[in-house]
């Protein structure tokens, strides 16, 4: 899930690690939401004569608000997006790929239009079940007059997501990474910086893993030999915790989280 409704991307899909076989940072991780901090600028919509658009989206938008399907180009995972106006605080989208929905959001402003929420609903991974959750926003902004109660400018705040789309296990034997999560997505790359295939994932074709230190390393996700994502790990000494900072690279929204060790 890669901010195709405006979120940048804080669903963490976890990566890498690196250490020996009998090393504490083999095994499952989980992401704790209640911990993260991110540092973005605010997304902006406007809906507004019966055309959605959003500049601040991952390709920027702009779509007749009509709940029909239109092509959409410059994603790797949806290729046509419908925008619904369920009532005059509510929209509904929905991305297709083939045919196939693969993502859907509610985005709902409260009463007093000072807060939303968006509930969403990703299958984009190519295996694996989808991943749900609900993700807070706060206004600083209004929109135009006349215009939806979506429109204006908001800030991303605290969120929920299933557990399947914030776990991954991981596993280093030969000084070689292996990386599988319940989406589907995995890896197997050597720590010495060198590239390899990342499967499961439309928007990621390639991976390299570089250790910094016997406790951090970078990997670096990514589209057609670009960085995409990039992931700081620093590992605590007990092995229990990981201190985690990721960098969306088209965006330059910067998350941090803790993971811990299930």
């Amino acid at each position: 899930m890669k901010a195709w409704f405006g979120v940048r991307t804080t669903v963490l899909l976890l990566s890498p690690v690196l250490a020996l076989a009998d090393s504490p940072f083999d095994g499952t991780w989980k992401g704790d939401l209640s911990t993260a901090k991110v540092s973005a600028k605010p997304d902006a919509f406007l809906l507004q004569d019966g055309t959605y658009t959003c500049k601040t989206c991952v390709p920027p938008i702009t779509i007749a608000a009509d709940g029909y399907d239109h092509p959409v180009t410059g994603t790797p995972y949806y290729d046509t997006l419908n925008v619904s106006v369920l009532d005059e605080r509510t929209i509904l989208k929905t991305a297709k790929k083939a045919g196939k929905t693969v993502l859907t959001s509610k985005f709902s402003v409260a009463a007093d239009g000072a807060g939303a929420s968006i509930q969403f609903t990703d299958a984009t991974a190519i295996n694996g079940t989808p991943v749900t959750g609900t993700i807070l926003w706060r206004r600083v902004a209004s929109g135009p007059p006349g215009s939806h109660a979506i429109s204006g400018s908001w800030r991303q705040g605290s969120q929920t997501i299933s557990d399947n789309g914030v776990t991954a296990t991981l596993k280093v034997i030969s000084n070689t990474l292996s990386m599988t999560s319940p989406t589907g997505s995995a890896y197997v790359a050597r720590l010495d910086g060198a590239e390899a295939v990342y499967s499961g994932d439309p928007g990621v074709t390639s991976v390299s893993v570089r250790e910094l230190d016997e406790h951090s390393f970078e990997e670096t996700d990514m589209r057609n030999g670009k960085p995409v994502v990039v992931w700081r790990w620093r590992f605590d000494a007990d092995g229990k915790t990981a201190h985690v900072r990721l960098k969306d690279v088209s965006s330059g929204a910067i998350t941090e989280v803790l993971a811990r060790k299930q």
